[in-house]
């Protein structure tokens, strides 16, 4: 078989074996059925699908359809005892009766939840929380990176201890000191790092400044995000969470600091150095109670496998989630069923095409496996859970490509990489977009941190290279307007909302072209003796090092 010059290219920088069987390279470029990808989110976003919120009745019809597909496209069940599924077992926290104020010498001020406060707790076995008295020490950015040659804390005892953290990490504030990457976010910077690390350091709570830039987001979503039920994977150990988490508006903080002597302004400054040293709050505390109700409930993984012919114990993973919000308050329409057409219909629509590619191909020599996560609108929790109990281990997962909201409005010029700079994924994806005609766009997203909020992540910080990419720039195809309008209608108006709903006249074009170097970069891989890494500086590659001997 003669190779087109792009062709080549392409094989060259996946680092393909030599000998390419031509079986292999004649599945290069599967047929991706534009009907196919329609029908599947049809069904899936159907008002009897309710919206498939999790452990709910819709559920199983999710479920049901989702394994009958996989196994129509000639996967075997890769969930638990022989099964299409992956019990995951949550925690669902509501916080109430939220009381707190700060207190410096004679000054006090009273706290309301969800103004000047959001209080929560995600502590297994907790009902009560009471801290008094409790002292508060500011810590920067709450940041442990020895690969960085960055500690906040500088070995200084945090135990019973309230935390006072930035949001983002030190280079939002001043991209020239090139500490953590530049202005793109790193995983330090997340509000999920900053509680998970406090936990680390014994502290009986955090509190995050909210500050709406480097967040990336308002206030207005940091209330309703934490007043309402929060969820966590059922846990052995309740020191992985602090007693309280919590949030303060910005010019709470300002008045806190200044009251106890501090400028804060000049500590956030101050933050920005490796040689920054915690600074306590002098005659500052917090006395806050609540209460914490819990319940235990059960949702489901989804998981296909094609086992591997020579290596079977070796993984390349697809993924995408198969929940969305369910029913909730009805809109201005009344219609009160929130069908996550597009989030994430979609997604679990290419799941199900490229597991059918694969099943029409010849079996691959490592294994690949097709999960449908649950729980990622209650925070990335199916995939969580999935990461913390591998069904297939972590140290010989190759690595994987995630699918959350596919294009559906038509071919782009660009293909956008999130979180580029992170893995060796970059110039494996480019060469295969570069050989569509296409270009790889930067990554527009990196300041918000968005390639820490889809369900790669939980993978990415156990060290599992994960690819989260797909269609992104101007459109190609007439009317362009049209399609921008759309794109963006749906952003504003439809997101997380009632109306997004499946139409019959979407255009999967772009969504093909996507789905082909999906399918490109996966089959290299698993037919292939090669492993990905990370990229130097990158805050994953640690935890992908200390499993090295595994792959040998």
């Amino acid at each position: 078989m003669r190779l087109s010059t792009a062709a080549a290219a392409v094989l060259a920088a996946l680092s393909l074996p030599v000998a390419v069987p031509a079986s292999v390279l004649a599945q290069a470029q599967p047929a991706f059925d534009a009907a196919r990808l329609s029908e599947h989110i049809r069904i899936l976003s159907a008002d009897d699908f309710e919206g498939r919120g999790i452990a709910t009745p819709a559920e199983q019809k999710v479920i049901d359809y989702v394994s009958g597909q996989f196994e129509a496209a000639g996967l075997e069940p890769g969930g638990e005892d022989g099964g299409w599924t992956q019990a995951v077992a949550l925690n669902r926290f509501q916080a109430s009766e939220v009381r707190a104020q700060f207190t410096v010498g004679d000054w006090t001020l009273p706290l309301t939840q969800g103004e000047q406060i959001v209080v929560s707790s995600r502590r297994p076995g907790e009902t009560h929380i009471m801290l008094m008295d409790a002292p508060l020490v500011f810590v920067g950015y709450g940041v442990t990176a020895p690969e960085r040659d960055w500690d906040d804390f500088k070995g200084q005892d945090m135990t019973g201890k309230i935390l006072v953290v930035l949001v983002n990490d030190a280079d939002f504030e001043d991209p020239s000191l090139d500490t953590f990457g530049g202005r793109a976010m790193t995983y330090y910077g997340r509000w999920t790092y900053k509680y998970e690390e406090a936990a680390r350091q014994g502290a009986a709570g955090v509190i995050i400044v909210h500050e709406t830039a480097p967040a990336s987001y308002g206030w207005t979503t940091v209330k309703n995000s934490w007043t309402g039920p929060n969820f966590d994977i059922v846990r052995d150990n309740a020191d992985e969470r602090v007693p309280m988490e919590s949030w303060i508006q910005r010019d709470v903080a300002v008045e806190l600091f200044q009251r106890a002597g501090l400028d804060f302004e000049a500590l956030k400054v101050q933050a920005r150095s490796r040689d920054f040293q915690p600074v306590t709050l002098e005659g500052a505390e917090l006395d806050v109670m609540f209460d914490v109700a819990s319940e235990r409930i059960e949702t489901h993984n989804i998981i296909g496998r094609l086992p591997g012919t020579t290596h079977p114990d070796e993984t390349f993973l697809y993924t995408a989630h198969w929940d969305h919000i369910g029913i909730g308050d009805p809109d201005a329409n009344g219609d009160a069923i929130f069908n996550g057409a597009v989030d994430n219909a979609s997604g679990i629509a290419g799941l199900i095409e490229l597991a059918r590619a694969y099943g029409d191909a010849p079996p691959p020599e490592r294994s690949v496996v097709f999960i449908g996560f649950a729980a990622e609108e209650s925070g990335l929790l199916g995939s969580e859970y999935y990461a913390a109990n591998p069904l297939y281990p972590l140290a010989k997962t190759v690595g994987g490509v995630n699918m959350d909201s596919a294009n559906v409005y038509g071919r782009t010029a660009g293909f956008g990489i999130v979180g580029y700079g992170q893995s060796e994924f970059d110039e494996r994806m480019t060469a295969l977009v570069e050989a569509q005609g296409r270009e790889v766009l930067p990554d527009g997203t990196s300041a918000a941190g968005i390639y820490f909020r889809s369900d790669h992540f939980p993978l990415a910080k156990r060290g599992v290279p994960m690819a989260y990419a797909k269609s992104s720039g101007d459109f190609v195809d007439a009317p362009i307007d049209e399609r921008v309008a759309a794109r963006n209608a749906y952003t504003a108006d439809r997101y997380h909302q009632a109306d997004d709903e499946w139409s019959a006249d979407w255009d999967y074009s772009g969504q093909i072209q996507d789905l082909q170097i999906y399918w490109s970069l996966g089959h290299a891989l698993a037919n292939s003796r090669d492993w990905p890494g990370w990229k130097d500086g990158s805050e994953f590659g640690p935890a992908r090092a200390e499993s090295a001997g595994q792959r040998e």
